[in-house]
């Protein structure tokens, strides 16, 4: 009964809306005292049409205002993901500065270490075992691997076990970073 309903409204809005009943059904809701009915049942079909049309023409309404929305907010994404973009860009460029100078700096770092390890080296293994072990276990690690192996071993030879200790497993924890 209601497909039956549906499929009789389907066919008279399209019959209405390309003129196939003639000027009386045709004409828009604001005249429907002018128009002339030869039944009741086609007066409530002809409002139903009616209806349906106007329940159209606001979804049609809404859904235009609803587009133009999606549009702006669209355009408002489409503008913060290209301010995310720029952000990103600036960051990646601090991002290699900043590489950059750590590069130089441990570069510095090394330098700075093998031109410490080489005095080490000259000194007599004693002092330098005394000096050595008042160092962070670190840097002294780290000056005992710039040294030739000779100079290392005389200076760990003359440092107390239980640093000589420390000093190479933090030694060796450095070599395996």
């Amino acid at each position: 009964m209601i497909t039956m309903k549906k499929t009789v409204l389907f066919f008279l809005t399209t019959l209405v809306a390309t003129n196939f009943l003639g000027p009386n059904m045709a004409r828009s809701s604001t005249e429907p005292e002018k128009i002339q009915f030869s039944s009741v049942e086609e007066r409530r079909l002809f409002q139903e049409i009616e209806n349906e049309r106007e329940k159209l023409k606001k979804k049609h309404t809404d859904l235009n205002l609803r587009e133009k929305e999606l549009k702006s907010l669209e355009k408002e994404v489409d503008k913060k993901l290209a301010e995310l973009d720029k952000r990103l860009a600036e960051l990646q460029k601090t991002q290699k500065k900043l590489e950059a100078l750590l590069a130089d700096i441990s570069a510095e770092e090394k330098k700075r270490t093998q031109e410490l390890a080489k005095i080490y080296e000259k000194m007599i293994p004693q002092r330098a075992a005394l000096a050595i072990s008042e160092l962070e276990p670190e840097l002294a690690a780290e000056l005992l691997r710039a040294m030739k192996t000779k100079a290392a071993a005389k200076i760990l030879d003359a440092i107390s076990k239980q640093k000589a200790t420390e000093l190479s497993t933090t030694f060796s924890t450095i070599q395996r970073e």
